[in-house]
């Protein structure tokens, strides 16, 4: 509804002004003076309602201030053709209306300045007091600002020139812009108490609106000539500070302190940084003081990274230090800044001090500790808002240096992350893990690892008494483990006494995480230090001088390191790293500390995996590591082979125990030992996997329904193991068995449709390629099967 009523109050004013405007205009057209006076004085006349709002009230200002321009050029006409100026001027001021009287006396007053009749400073002095006439604060505030649009390009420089008359003993320009920016400013504020209290808020919208009518006037003091340092320094600046601190107003004060620091030039605010600074803590305490410093230290922070030139002058003015100790001084004011904006603040002066003084570590570590003061008092945050702060506080360093090794010198880095909550410091810590990887850092010293694990221990061990339950998304636990396991790689020294270092102090922040963290986090530890261990084998027994150094020092601490996944439920995973460590002290010769890996193996396979599919995997592994052993004697292999046997029969499923039985021949037979070829036992393995496979094939003619595809495909098996070690030179494995074997599986196809036809049909393939071979030593071996299907 009201919406509506000031839609038809500015149609009815448009109106009026557009219908006196008409006759204004062709008044002019026939240089009638007094009738282009009288139209005009009704027209402006218009300005004079209380009925519109601010914004309704600009669009009518704008179409009477246009109108206002045919009669300036009137004026100047009227002023050509000999009529005295003097006499215009006194002639506009008896209009009726003081609103319309003040219009015609600055539209008058601009072309008088224009005349050179009388000193610039007379005519801006009268108009700039008479317009105090009007105190309503909108048709006061467009008053003024016409007065300034209009006199903005007659204002007289302060250097000095033909209109200024006394310049050396006045500031003519100077001091009107500034009086008309304190009288603005004035009525600005004043219009917050216009009107009921209800109706606050809806004035602090229209204000707001208007806010620009004042700031013109900055504009203007910035871009007159002769505003340099030393004016600036010891008139202007003083002057608004001291308007805008006297206001008491929270808009006008954030705004009008916004306006002088985005208008005058960069190096006004360098050198007078210590008297625009120490207005801040006299800002009410309502003012958003966090938008004002910032604005500031981002257009400080602009100027040095545009001009190298200017960097001198902010050490010389000591530019780090005064905001340090002003945002200090406001935090201690304002008792009731929110702590997102103490961090704020000092996040903007962070990203200065490294634009500005980037080589600086002590100067960014001094805004770390600045922060911590002033956080002292709040504890942990629960703040969202605040915690996002401080991640891109502590990002801030991290995005400028790429390089987190220089981080980690920043003593106050970590104890700023302690005020983050358990969910944000870990969210920090894959950031800062994330660096690492992106830029390729290596942490190269103990120290260094140190001082990382205590900024990620978020995600290395629960947090402030926190476990991780069922509740935690398990996609994004894994992914932070991880992390954590892919940056153990990049903890790394090429001189083994310090990477040695490195390994123990890992493991000792490692080992602090919990039964969940530990299977994904101990892996590439034992990595990392098995890689070592071979770069340390075939040294000297103690080449640093550090008992710590040595490959079994090394493996004594895997040995504790795996035992702890034991304990954490990852049983498969213990038995795959105790193979691995015993490849590396096969790899170093040292055959006690093998065995006692493998015992311990062999002791999580009976205890702790009970699964047959585990158990099948496990024993593979076994097998498999247990093939490439070389140093092991000849009564602890067999003491080993022997139990991985007998594991092999005892597994749960016939097919399983078959396979895993054939793949133990392996452990008998050895291409790079002489000492390790014992034919006839690899037979005995053979023949008893033959016989479970017979076993295999009674179970499923007991029971015709089911396919016999698996064992045919045990035969078929059985059969490729034979060729192997046929080809290999075992003189157990004769034509007479690998005959019999062949027969047996044409026998069990015939009875029933197999699966396994094609394996049976390739392996023969080959036996009979092995056959026509024309070098002599395969084809032998292959002419001694005798079998029906090559003839």
């Amino acid at each position: 509804m009201i919406a509506d009523d000031d839609e038809k109050w500015l149609a009815a004013a448009t109106s009026a002004v557009k219908q006196n405007a008409f006759y204004m205009q062709r008044a002019i057209d026939s240089n009638n003076l007094k009738d282009a006076l009288k139209f005009s004085a009704q027209m402006l006349g218009e300005l004079r309602t209380s009925k519109l709002s601010p914004h309704k009230y600009y669009e009518l200002y704008i179409r009477a201030s246009d109108e206002l321009r045919s009669l300036e050029m009137f004026f100047k006409d009227e002023t050509a053709r000999g009529c005295s100026i003097a006499e215009l001027y006194e002639i506009v001021q008896h209009a009726g209306n003081i609103l319309p009287r003040l219009y015609l006396l600055c539209t008058i007053g601009s072309v008088y300045i224009k005349s050179k009749d009388v000193t610039a400073k007379d005519i801006l002095k009268d108009l700039v007091e008479m317009c105090r006439a009007v105190q309503h604060p909108l048709r006061g505030l467009f008053l003024r600002s016409y007065l300034a649009q209009v006199t903005r390009d007659k204002l007289p420089s302060i250097i000095g020139s033909e209109l200024e008359g006394e310049a050396e003993r006045h500031m003519d320009a100077l001091e009107f812009v500034l009086q008309n920016f304190t009288e603005m400013n004035k009525l600005w504020v004043r219009m917050q108490h216009q009107g009921p209290t209800r109706e606050k808020e809806k004035r602090e919208k229209e204000r707001n609106e208007l806010r620009d009518l004042v700031g013109k006037n900055l504009h203007i003091l910035g871009q007159l000539e002769g505003v340099d340092l030393v004016v600036y320094r010891d008139t202007v600046l003083p002057r608004i500070l001291e308007q805008v601190v006297n206001c008491k107003d929270e808009l006008a004060q954030c705004y009008l302190m916004d306006c002088i620091i985005q208008v005058f030039p960069d190096d006004f605010h360098l050198q007078t940084l210590d008297v625009l600074l120490g207005a801040c803590p006299q800002l009410q305490p309502s003012v958003d003081i966090k938008t004002v410093l910032s604005g500031l230290m981002e257009r400080l922070s602009n100027y040095a990274a545009s001009s190298v030139e200017a960097l001198p002058n902010f050490l010389q003015v000591d530019a780090f230090s005064k905001l340090n100790d002003a945002i200090g001084k406001v935090v201690e004011a304002q008792v009731d800044l929110p702590a997102s904006a103490s961090v704020t603040l000092y996040l903007f002066l962070l990203k200065f001090t490294l634009h500005v003084h980037s080589d600086r570590l002590d100067y960014v570590d001094q805004v770390l500790g600045s922060c911590v003061s002033q956080l002292s008092a709040t504890g942990k945050f629960c703040d969202d808002k605040a915690s996002k702060q401080i991640v891109a506080f502590l990002s801030a360093p991290l995005e400028k240096y790429n390089d987190v090794v220089t981080i980690l010198k920043l003593t106050n880095y970590p104890r700023v992350m302690e005020y983050l909550d358990h969910d944000t410091n870990k969210a920090m810590a894959i950031i800062i893990i994330q660096s690492i990887l992106k830029n390729d850092t290596r942490i190269a010293t103990a120290d260094e690892v140190d001082a990382l694990f205590e900024l990620i221990k978020g995600l290395v061990k629960d947090f402030d008494g926190l476990t991780d339950n069922d509740e935690i998304d398990e996609e994004d636990f894994q992914e932070e483990q991880n992390s954590v396991a892919r940056l153990v790689q990049f903890l790394y020294n090429d001189d083994p006494e310090e990477m040695s270092k490195i390994i123990f102090r890992v493991r000792k922040h490692i080992l602090t995480g919990g039964p969940k963290r530990l299977p994904l986090t101990i892996p590439p530890l034992v990595f990392s230090a098995l890689k070592l261990i071979r770069r340390l084998r075939g040294g000297d027994e103690n080449p640093f001088g550090d008992d710590t150094s040595t490959p079994q020092k090394i493996l004594q601490l895997l040995t504790e390191t795996v035992e702890v996944l034991s304990d954490a439920s990852a049983s498969e995973l213990a038995l795959r790293l105790y193979l691995q460590c015993a490849q590396a002290a096969n790899d170093c010769e040292l055959e006690t500390v093998a065995y006692e890996f493998f015992t311990k193996a062999y002791l999580l396979y009976e205890e702790e995996i009970s699964d047959s599919k585990a158990q099948v995997t496990a024993l593979r592994l076994i097998i498999g590591t247990l093939q490439r052993m070389r140093v092991f004697n000849v009564e602890n292999r067999d003491t080993l082979t022997h139990k991985a046997t007998g594991y092999s029969a005892k597994l749960l499923k016939k097919p399983d125990q078959c396979r895993a039985v054939y793949e133990c021949a392996h452990l008998y037979w050895d291409e790079e030992g002489e000492n390790l070829k014992d034919g006839e036992r690899v037979v005995v393995c053979l023949k008893r996997a033959q016989k479970i496979a017979d076993a295999v094939q009674q179970m499923s003619n007991a029971s015709r329904g089911a396919s016999s595809t698996g064992s045919v495909s045990l035969y078929v098996e059985l059969l490729n193991k034979y060729l192997y070690f046929l080809e290999k030179g075992n003189p157990q494995v004769t034509g007479e068995t690998i005959q019999s074997l062949a027969e047996l599986i044409r026998n069990e196809m015939k009875k029933v449709e197999s699966g396994a036809g094609s394996f049976i049909t390739s392996t023969l393939r080959y036996m009979e390629f092995q056959r026509q071979q024309q070098d002599g030593g395969m084809s032998e071996k292959y002419q001694k099967i005798k079998m029906e299907w090559f003839e």
